[in-house]
């Protein structure tokens, strides 16, 4: 494999850089499109990245200094929008890149959106509620000159949730003295959320998952599925999945994985799991995540963290449709195993673009001050993601390239165009 720039080969470590791999499939994908080398210089980085210190006073009295990113993809189309993540292992590279990622998802399901992703090096598991709300708006305030509902909406994702979004929106919203919902989206829906934006993620890989198994001819009713991961995105999936009478054979959490060929009790581990989502620890009988991911099956969601299926494992995968519902799960010599094989891979840029998809629906309604029905969110969901979904599936098939490829290249493709009318290129 080459380095993004083709500069020869990479090391270990760049290979599984979540970084490096997004900038070489864009390469790829802007090569296939034609356009010049300008392009993917303007689109390989964010435009901005904004690096913030937050001085919080702890519960002890003590003051902690935590670090904090903001990155800012690309604007040509419209606001940036993307996640705020609480996590001990937050980097500027993953946060770049994730930036990157929701500019592609916005671009493939075909909204006003330019990518946006922010994060804190915290562990919100050992901190207090309050220590939590201090970090929340302090992280509010350090970053408040580069966004705002036409600047750069955030959102949740890792570790964080409605109510770290409620006080991040109350901060935005003194220090513009008016309240401004459009700010931010997840938030409770007494606060201007939208229906459905807490299950969107897993609703919009439920879409995905039916259309890909109506192209291998399976049906999901006795379909075997097996979940990593059951956090927000995998527990919904799970309750989706066995709800439509699909088999759920195998789950995992952090600590372990539980595997069950006649079908798990999802309604059991839901009842038991705690707020981080980990319930493996309660069986004595449990497999490692890598043995699960090699469970015989039809279908394989990957919902945990990036490089799980990588070129030592992917030979041994028995799935036959892989749908990413986590961010990189599936690395580059991964996917091309994998589609050699004959493995139907749905890409995590369009399989997880349920959630900023939603999060669109409830800034509109935040924007108009008028409010949809749970059922008209669901309808509007399915609608754009199918579409989507058979667009990169026709372009994959039409270019005979695999569905990652094609996702970039739809998902790109809207950003370089607007960047090129407004004379950026």
């Amino acid at each position: 494999m080459e380095s993004a720039k083709g500069n020869g080969p990479v090391n270990e470590e760049e290979k599984h850089d979540v970084l490096r791999s997004t900038q070489t499939v864009i390469h790829k994908a802007l090569d296939k499109l034609g356009y010049p080398e300008e392009v993917y210089e303007l689109l390989k980085e964010p435009l901005r990245l904004l690096t913030v210190k937050m001085p919080i006073r702890m519960d002890d009295g003590s003051v902690k200094i935590f670090t904090g990113y903001r990155a800012q993809h690309n604007d040509a189309v419209g606001p940036t929008k993307g996640g705020i993540r609480f996590h001990p292992n937050v980097t500027e590279r993953e946060v770049k890149a994730l930036s990157i990622w929701m500019s592609l998802k916005c671009g493939i399901v075909d909204l006003p959106y330019g990518g946006g992703k922010g994060g804190i090096v915290c562990d919100p598991r050992n901190m207090s509620f309050r220590e939590l709300e201090r970090l929340s708006r302090g992280y509010v305030r350090a970053i408040s000159q580069i966004v705002g509902p036409t600047k750069d909406i955030p959102a949740p994702d890792v570790f964080t949730n409605s109510q770290i979004m409620a006080w991040m929106m109350d901060e935005y919203s003194r220090m513009d003295e008016f309240n401004s919902p459009g700010f931010i989206t997840g938030k409770p829906l007494v606060l201007g959320g939208s229906h459905g934006r807490e299950s969107a993620t897993a609703k919009g890989v439920t879409i995905c998952i039916n259309e890909a198994a109506k192209k291998r001819g399976i049906d999901i009713k006795g379909a075997r599925v097996v979940i990593q991961g059951f956090g927000n995105a995998g527990s919904f999936l799970a309750k989706f999945m066995h709800d439509a009478g699909a088999k759920v054979i195998g789950i995992s959490d952090a600590y372990g994985a539980l595997h069950d060929p006649e079908g798990l009790d999802i309604d059991y581990l839901l009842d038991r799991r705690d707020s981080f989502g980990t319930v493996t620890k309660l069986f004595k009988s449990t497999i490692s995540n890598k043995e699960l991911l090699e469970l015989d099956c039809d279908i394989l969601v990957p919902a945990a963290i990036e490089n799980q299926i990588t070129e030592e494992n992917a030979a041994d995968i028995k799935a036959s449709i892989v749908v990413e519902a986590a961010n990189g799960p599936t690395t580059i010599e991964a996917t091309q195993i994998l589609t050699d094989r004959g493995i139907l891979l749905v890409p995590d840029v369009l399989a997880s673009a349920g959630g900023v998809t939603v999060s669109y629906f409830e800034w509109v309604q935040n924007n108009q001050g008028y409010y949809w029905s749970e059922e008209e969110v669901d309808e509007k969901l399915e609608k754009i993601l199918v579409k989507s979904f058979n667009n990169i599936y026709e372009l994959a098939q039409s270019r005979r390239v695999d569905m990652r490829l094609a996702a970039y290249m739809i998902g790109v493709r809207k950003m370089a165009e607007a960047s090129r009318f407004r004379g950026w290129i």
